[in-house]
């Protein structure tokens, strides 16, 4: 409950409610207008506070958590932060079956505040028993007193965003969306803020950003899980090599797909052009935007607004480090401002 004077009674008070943000430099000669939903704003700096809040305390209210019980998740991160800072305010323990390919910085987030996490392997199939998916449940079997999450094939992560970001941009717009392009991983921000969104205005066109190595931009057209789309890739809460339920793919309208270096360039772009230090997903959701504006997607007078999911801080020893984009191969003849140059005044 929000206290007089700006005064909270704890951290979960400030979730949600995130700025739109007009971007002004990237976009300026693009027709339309862009704004960014800026979920880093959000306390635990991810858009995933909105399902950890909604989850337990639905789960709470349905007499499924019991005080001193275990929070079980699968997650890339961000979720799991989100779901160990509730856990903290709330007195649950939190265990956390983490992708290899999430970023160090991540992994050291989740344990400072208190999370105990298993890294699993991420280039191996979705049921192999040392998926982040089959640990999980693994672990809450053989946990007492524990509830899994499963944030891929629950329903309330959609249910979460549909009684939040949905109406936020709503009304942040006053109605005048056109077009929300939002990253695809779980599908839980972009599937409910959809159903939001095209309940208040069908018009409102819904596009889903998709890795080159997923899943889901070949099965939202075909229908044909294709099993020989997935290779390895490096953008983080991005894409899937399976089909989460939490999907729903009747409320997109269609995907594109973005490479692991365009995306961490355009995140670099963003930061240095709109002063908005912004995640790997963020710089997807906007090198879609490029990839959409080259195709004539757009025109005057439309509003677009675009969903960043989280902050920069999550990603400094990945796509903000010049040493790990050097040894991606990410700087060539098109990218060779690598960084600038630091001297050290001896």
């Amino acid at each position: 409950m929000k206290q007089k004077n700006q005064v909270f009674n704890n951290v979960l008070d400030l979730i949600g409610k995130t700025p739109l943000i007009k971007l002004n430099k990237i976009t300026s000669s693009f027709k339309g207008d862009f704004y960014a939903k800026v979920e880093a704003f959000n306390p635990g700096h991810s858009s995933k506070d909105r399902i950890a809040l909604y989850i337990i305390e639905k789960a709470e209210k349905e007499g499924i958590l019991n005080p001193g019980d275990t929070i079980i998740e699968t997650t890339s991160g961000n979720t799991g932060f989100s779901l160990a800072m509730v856990s903290v305010i709330k007195g649950y323990k939190c265990i956390l079956a983490v992708s290899s390919k999430s970023s160090p910085d991540k992994i050291d987030m989740l344990r400072s505040i208190g999370a105990k996490v298993y890294v699993c392997p991420a280039h191996v199939a979705a049921d192999d028993p040392r998926s982040y998916y089959e640990v999980a449940k693994r672990l809450h079997q053989e946990t007492k007193g524990s509830v899994y999450i499963n944030q891929y094939f629950n329903q309330l992560n959609i249910d979460a965003h549909y009684n939040s970001t949905g109406p936020e941009i709503w009304n942040q717009t006053e109605g005048k969306i056109t077009h929300l392009v939002a990253c695809s991983g779980t599908g839980g921000t972009i599937s409910g803020t959809a159903k939001y969104l095209k309940e208040q205005n069908p018009n409102v066109k819904i596009i889903g950003v998709d890795a080159y190595g997923s899943v889901l931009k070949k099965y939202h057209e075909t229908n044909e899980f294709d099993e020989k789309e997935i290779y390895p890739y490096r953008i983080e809460g991005l894409g899937k090599n399976l089909i989460p339920t939490a999907t729903d793919f009747s409320q997109i309208d269609k995907f594109i797909k973005v490479t692991d270096e365009e995306s961490a360039h355009t995140a670099r772009e963003i930061s240095k052009k709109e002063g908005l230090f912004v995640g790997y997903t963020s710089g997807a959701a906007l090198q879609a935007v490029k990839q959409l504006n080259e195709t004539g997607e757009f025109k005057k007078g439309d509003m677009v607004v675009v969903l960043f999911p989280d902050h920069g801080s999550r990603y400094m020893s990945k796509i903000y480090s010049d040493k790990w984009m050097n040894e991606q191969g990410f700087f060539d003849s098109v990218n060779i401002e690598a960084a600038e140059i630091i001297e050290y005044i001896k």
